[in-house]
């Protein structure tokens, strides 16, 4: 696998290539890199610029720790239950 370009890279050839002073297989070409590349380079900078449906690079973490604070948080309503429901029985015991 390629290694991946830097985001500054990738946010230069976007620019340019937006410009329109050339077509995008030519720089592509200057640049070093395929027109698909450019083309999902250009694709995922209209999706972070909320022009374009879609998800974002940041939106998968994001979610992963929403769930896994999710998660959390349902375990410890879990012990509270629990623990609520062992101390009404005690106290119903004390009676």
């Amino acid at each position: 696998m390629p290694k991946p370009y830097p985001q500054e890279f990738r946010d230069d050839v976007v620019a340019v290539a937006r410009r329109g002073e050339t077509s995008l297989k030519q720089v592509a070409a200057d640049f070093g890199i395929s027109i698909g590349c450019l083309k999902n380079w250009m694709r995922a900078a209209e999706v972070a610029e909320g022009t374009r449906e879609g998800v974002t690079r940041e939106e998968p973490a994001e979610l992963r720790e929403l769930r896994k604070r999710n998660r959390l948080l349902e375990q410890e309503n879990e012990v509270l239950r629990k623990a609520a429901a062992y101390l009404s029985q005690g106290a119903l015991r004390g009676k």
